[in-house]
């Protein structure tokens, strides 16, 4: 393990903007499945709409010529019956008269009827569509409402993915100027993960004679100095021990191992009574260094 090491250990950049624009696509392809989804449901609701005025008008053309064949049927027998009783004689005109009377009041009965159910039907049917238009109308504002709220929350995301990347502070560390991104809290720590550039390994460190395993190293803790935010640990790896003395909170703690061609950064972001808590990143990458 060693601590000097020349340009390979420049500022490690970590792709902040490219992960940003992850996080947006997935958002975006989220909504626009969720718009296609919605739009397709809307469709097979104006289907069902349509089929159902049609066969409400459907059924009133029907109820319509049936009504109109049993008309036209009424005024042809009554007709019959009027010559009928115009060319009898005697009894038989009174009795087709009579069946010609009968006929009539059958006839103003049956127009009666379907005037009124004439008006019924369109009665039905007004309601029919107006109870359709407003289940179309209260369905359009719940999926109106439902993209709204996709939007939202896709607009919540972005700024929270802003805020959380606006927060991640940029800290110098301990080795050659090198310098790195730091999390604070475990929701920055979050972000960092999300980057999927490293490798995070969090702890909970004692004061101790013996090394805690962290990752894959190891760390024993010298010194906490809780009211400084000070401590001072040890680091084994590649079978040596370096002492870090005196550093600060939230400060990048970076060491090289003979794997990686980047460097392993320790951060504390809480310094206790005997007891440092914080988090090792480690790069994914690991290959030999010359």
């Amino acid at each position: 393990m060693s601590e000097n090491v020349p340009d390979a250990s420049s500022d490690v950049k970590v792709p902040i903007l490219i992960g940003s624009v992850v996080a947006l696509l997935g958002a975006n392809i989220y909504l626009f499945s969720q718009l296609n989804g919605l739009r397709a449901e809307i469709g097979e609701f104006r289907k069902s709409t349509q089929n159902e005025i049609s066969s409400l008008k459907e059924s009133s053309t029907v109820s319509t010529q049936t009504a109109r064949r049993s008309l036209t049927s009424l005024k042809d027998e009554l007709e019959t019956a009027r010559r009928q009783a115009s060319m009898a004689a005697g009894q038989a005109r009174v009795e087709a008269q009579k069946h010609a009377e009968e006929l009539a009041k059958r006839l103003q009965l049956e127009q009666a009827r379907q005037i009124k159910a004439a008006e019924q039907m369109k009665t039905e049917l007004t309601e029919a569509v107006t109870s359709v238009e407003k289940a179309a109308a209260t369905k359009i504002t719940e999926v109106s409402t439902e993209v709204g709220n996709v939007k939202t929350e896709v607009q919540t995301a972005k700024s929270e993915l802003e805020k959380t990347v606006q927060d991640l502070r940029r800290v110098r560390g301990d080795l050659d100027g090198t310098s790195s991104l730091v999390a604070t809290n475990g929701k920055e720590l979050q972000a960092l993960r999300a980057l999927g550039e490293r490798n995070y390994f969090e702890f909970t460190i004692n004061k101790s004679k013996e090394p805690r395993r962290v990752g894959d190293v190891a760390v024993i803790l010298k010194k906490a100095d809780p009211k400084k935010n000070r401590f001072t640990i040890e680091l084994v790896a590649d079978d040596k021990r370096v002492e870090k003395k005196d550093k600060n909170l939230n400060e990048p703690v970076q060491f090289y191992v003979s794997k990686a061609r980047q460097p392993y950064e320790l951060v504390v972001n809480e310094v206790k009574k005997d007891q440092i808590v914080g988090y090792l990143s480690a790069p994914k990458v690991q290959t030999t260094r010359n």
